[in-house]
């Protein structure tokens, strides 16, 4: 699998190639990937997938001094999971470079120009400064230019369509069995254990601490599985917010896990929250914060108990 960034990215041989933001990677996403590697399969062609930083919704946001839609996913966590599902080649382009291009610059020089055979997109792919991109001007221009265009049905669960805005309405109400079913995958955070104020550790529960590089639709505290390198899972509890009470400032995920000694600094978990415990909020001492986690730790023990021994 290979990792291109920029539109000067050179390609050697003809590829079938995708589109779209991918944010979260749901399932809507993976029967896209799937339809474009079978057209790859067909033609004897790599599979390539575009994807753009910042997201278009966040560079305009910026651009209007406007709040952004929270992420699903990092474009780390991303390229991972399309990694996963078996793709080639990720290309990523810079989104200020490609706002100015006109939907025939677009194509002369993304796709024609980077040796694109095939295409599929989505039946809501839109393109172009001057917005004349959409799938019958790709289909006209493929005739003109040598590239054959295929178009992505949508895809629906409970006869609404799969979209990344509403697994973030499920997540932000804590529906994390109607998001699963819309990602195919229980919702998860992933990161790397770094030092933090050791504050749990001093309180009786040690966390390991996550510095989160973008913002998350999930805030609050949760009972959650904890998967190490190893393969080896966890249950425990976890909080995602700015920690107010200690005048935390950046958002961090911290979680203690149950029936686990040792160190994990250093390594990467994947935090799964299940169980909704309580919002973040500031509490008036340490020692008010300190019987807090242990009532967190105790519901969170119990509606893990619970639910890992009715899956299992």
């Amino acid at each position: 699998m290979q990792f291109v960034f920029g539109r000067h990215a050179a390609f050697r041989l003809p590829h079938v190639l995708t589109i779209g933001n991918f944010d979260g990677v749901h399932v809507g996403h993976q029967l896209v990937i799937r339809q474009a590697q079978q057209a790859a399969r067909q033609l004897r062609l790599p599979l390539t997938v575009m994807l753009f930083e910042p997201q278009p919704k966040e560079y305009f946001a910026n651009q209007n001094g406007q709040a952004a839609p929270v992420r699903l996913m990092s474009l780390k966590s991303k390229v991972a999971a399309l990694i996963g599902l078996g793709v080639d080649c990720v290309w990523c382009l810079k989104f200020a470079d490609i706002r100015p291009m006109t939907a025939e610059a677009f194509l002369t020089q993304l796709v024609v120009g980077k040796r694109v055979k095939h295409l599929v997109v989505g039946d809501d792919f839109r393109f172009g400064c001057d917005r004349k991109g959409d799938f019958s001007y790709l289909l006209d221009m493929g005739g003109r230019q040598g590239f054959t265009v295929e178009q992505s049905e949508t895809h629906r669960v409970g006869n609404e369509r799969i979209s990344s805005s509403r697994i973030r309405h499920l997540l932000k109400t804590n529906d994390f069995v109607g998001a699963a079913q819309l990602l195919g995958r229980f919702y998860a955070l992933c990161g790397r254990v770094g030092y933090g104020q050791q504050l749990g550790r001093k309180i009786g529960f040690p966390t390991a601490n996550i510095t989160l590089s973008n913002e998350h639709p999930l805030r609050g505290v949760f009972g959650c599985t904890v998967e190490l390198p190893d393969g080896q899972i966890f249950t425990g509890v976890t909080n995602i917010g700015c920690r107010p009470t200690v005048s935390g400032q950046k958002v961090r995920l911290e979680v203690h896990l149950h029936a686990f000694t040792g160190d994990l600094y250093g390594r990467n978990l994947i935090v799964t929250p299940r169980v909704f415990i309580r919002a973040e909020q500031k509490f008036e001492s340490l020692d008010a914060l300190t019987a807090q986690i242990r009532v967190d730790n105790a519901k969170a023990l119990e509606s893990m108990s619970t639910l890992t021994g009715s899956e299992t």
